[in-house]
């Protein structure tokens, strides 16, 4: 099975990028975006100066418990730049996102409650809110991981995004915001047990 329809697989629709625009950000961005596939994973991710973002991580069924996604993200770690995510809210009835949500707390990653992150999907044009995970070798602030999630939108998900849709993602400042009073429940402190 290919690396893009392993991720179709195992990804929401609204999640997912087009397989042309991926495959053209491996092209046209390669000196940010890379592909690091093996039998059993696949990660989707840009790294920039200043921080990585992971745009998608997928180890099979098969491969889970066995410390693969741990690998990954310490191989990522190694870089010695903040790491930046999007996770789905936990649903306890789809037992995938908290277990994904335990492994990234197990991983060390916070949760970054001041920002707000909705996007409207291109494929069901319903709005897809997201929660935004990080980790830091030294500590970032949310305001710096807010700049550094502003910049990959631009660079990354909206790249030649009409070309691949037939329409455009919203700006920036209509899907992204920070407000330090945002009432929003660390989705990492409150995790139930499996």
């Amino acid at each position: 099975m290919s690396w893009y329809k392993k991720l179709k697989q195992y990804f929401p629709v609204e999640e997912m990028k087009s397989e042309e625009h991926m495959e053209t950000l491996l092209k046209e961005k390669s000196d940010v975006y890379y592909k690091d596939e093996g039998e059993h994973h696949v990660l989707m991710y840009a790294e920039f100066n200043s921080f990585i973002f992971i745009d998608y991580v997928y180890v099979s069924s098969d491969a889970r418990g066995q410390g693969l996604g741990h690998q990954l993200i310490e191989k990522m770690k190694a870089k010695g730049k903040p790491i930046i995510l999007e996770v789905e809210p936990v649903d306890y009835e789809e037992t995938d996102t908290a277990k994904r949500l335990h492994f990234y707390q197990r991983e060390g990653f916070k949760h970054a409650q001041s920002i707000g992150y909705t996007r409207r999907s291109l494929a069901t044009n319903e709005p897809n809110p997201m929660e935004i995970l990080y980790w830091s070798p030294e500590d970032a602030s949310e305001e710096e991981i807010y700049e550094q999630m502003k910049r990959m939108y631009e660079e990354i998900h909206t790249y030649k995004d009409s070309e691949f849709y037939g329409k455009s993602y919203q700006p920036v400042d209509e899907v992204l915001t920070i407000d330090e009073k945002r009432e929003a429940d660390d989705i990492l402190k409150d995790l139930k047990k499996l």
